[in-house]
């Protein structure tokens, strides 16, 4: 028995790592491409972005990869009669499926910590260096195209001489709802300080225009913008916290909704005291109502979240228990075949079913748990098609 499982775990093990490494190549490559033509960046901060795009790659890449594997070998058996030997000697399929079990429950477990380090570690690296880099950048795209836009500032200049920008036109916008303003100056400097997460542009004698200001300046004046202020609240939104402060988050966020109900109840209960029956048109009361929205909204995320991450991760043996009695009972001996009628099936169940489960759980309308539904149904329909494979 021993032999047999050292066997069927070798096979599985050598498709698995070779597959994994190639899919993980072309995937990091990919999304070193994308950022690289997204950011301008160098070959420099390429390298830098590898080991934070790894966990990323990986997490998406194991579950093809491992039922790519599964499906390979056990057609391949299958195909070869091995599966119809094992049967002859009176040794039930379960003894050469259970090693795969084990070795893919654990690698599904690996799969939910990536899940995990992809998206706070991970993406929060990837922030980090776009922000450290985003001066070099700035300057090599404004030497090659001569304008550069970032957040809530655009720019075009003449031309750049080392760190100085000549003839500069700067548009900055304060908000959708607020005008801009454009300033033109003889030349400018930027400088990024990414511990404070701001950019500085230095302006020298130039005038300003728009928004109710006309306005000439001489000598130097400097403006601060925060570098992507969106990221702020991507850093505190449920997808992108480590798991282990989820649970904190949660009960914070419980807190926050009872004393808004709370502060909502005094203030009804006030104005019912004071005949004010149409408070609810009030101000104040809408823009407490509003905050209530967004805290339960964020807290249904928070509730969701690690349901996703678990059942994502933990879809690997999801994807196998379907996998391997399929691949079995299909026998055939091309792989490729194999898996993709083994991945059809998941592709328009699974899934679907995960993004269903997904929105419902995050809007309220259903519960957390809901996200497992695409899991449970590929164990059910692994379960059947496995008992057809001993009985049969």
């Amino acid at each position: 028995m021993r032999l047999l499982s050292r066997y069927v775990i070798r096979q599985l093990l050598t498709v698995f790592l070779f597959s994994l490494f190639g899919m993980t190549v072309v995937m990091i490559l990919v999304g070193v491409v994308r950022e690289a033509l997204d950011k301008s960046l160098g070959v420099v901060q390429i390298a830098q972005l590898l080991p934070y795009i790894l966990p990323d790659a990986l997490r998406f890449a194991i579950p093809a990869t491992i039922l790519f594997a599964t499906c390979s070998v056990y057609g391949r058996m299958s195909s070869a009669n091995e599966i119809v030997a094992v049967k002859s000697m009176g040794i039930s399929p379960m003894k050469l499926l259970w090693p795969t079990y084990v070795v893919v429950a654990v690698i599904s477990l690996v799969a939910v910590y990536l899940n995990d380090v992809a998206v706070s570690w991970g993406r929060d690296g990837v922030r980090r260096v776009v922000i450290e880099s985003l001066e070099e950048v700035a300057y090599n795209v404004l030497a090659k195209e001569k304008s550069f836009s970032q957040g809530q500032f655009a720019i075009n200049v003449r031309d750049v001489e080392g760190k100085r920008l000549l003839r500069p036109t700067v548009t900055f916008q304060s908000g959708e709802n607020t005008p801009s303003i454009t300033i033109r100056a003889e030349w400018a400097e930027l400088h990024a300080d990414p511990r404070a997460n701001t950019l500085t542009i230095l302006l020298h004698n130039g005038n300003a225009s728009g928004g109710g200001v006309n306005m000439e300046f001489p000598g130097t004046i400097e403006r601060v913008l925060p570098i992507s202020p969106e990221d702020a609240h991507d850093r505190r939104s449920a997808s992108s916290m480590p798991l282990a402060d989820i649970p904190s988050a949660i009960v914070r966020q419980q807190e926050l909704i009872t004393d808004l109900q709370q502060q909502i109840a005094a203030e009804a209960g006030i104005a019912m005291i004071a005949g004010d029956y149409f408070s609810g048109e009030n101000e104040s009361w809408k823009s407490t109502n509003t905050v209530l929205d967004r805290a339960v909204w964020h807290f249904h995320r928070l509730q969701t979240e690690p349901h996703r991450r678990w059942a994502s991760g933990l879809s690997c043996l999801c994807f196998v228990a379907v996998g391997a009695p399929l691949a079995i009972r299909l026998k055939n001996s091309d792989f490729l075949t194999s898996f993709f009628l083994c991945f059809l099936p998941i592709l328009l169940v699974y899934y679907p079913l995960l993004m269903f489960g997904l929105d419902r759980a995050k809007n309220g309308a259903l519960p957390p748990e809901t996200v497992w539904l695409g899991n449970v149904v590929l164990l059910a329909a692994g379960a059947l098609m496995l008992r057809k494979v001993i009985r049969y």
